[in-house]
């Protein structure tokens, strides 16, 4: 593996550990696909450090878990912001 990759995939799963982001924020921060960040921390980074790859992990676990309640937030954001612009 070329150690930029290693490197992306290390600072990728710091990032997430930091900030509790999802795949998606992790990607829109670093300019990269989502696919190529849940390669990164899945695949890549169990083979660098799996002790961190762990820790992400749990992390993601809790984001998936979650993402049902993100989505009713928007979308009762998104009626409120409507209702308002429609008055």
């Amino acid at each position: 593996m070329k150690d930029y990759i290693e490197e992306r995939a290390i600072e990728l799963a710091y990032y997430i550990l930091d900030k509790k982001a999802t795949v998606r924020a992790a990607a829109k921060k670093f300019g990269i696909s989502k696919s190529t960040v849940h390669k990164d921390i899945t695949e890549r980074l169990q083979r660098i450090n799996t002790e961190l790859a762990d820790k992400v992990r749990i992390v993601l676990n809790e984001n998936k878990a979650e993402r049902h309640i993100r989505g009713g937030q928007a979308t009762k954001m998104r009626y409120a912001m409507s209702k308002t612009k429609t008055k």
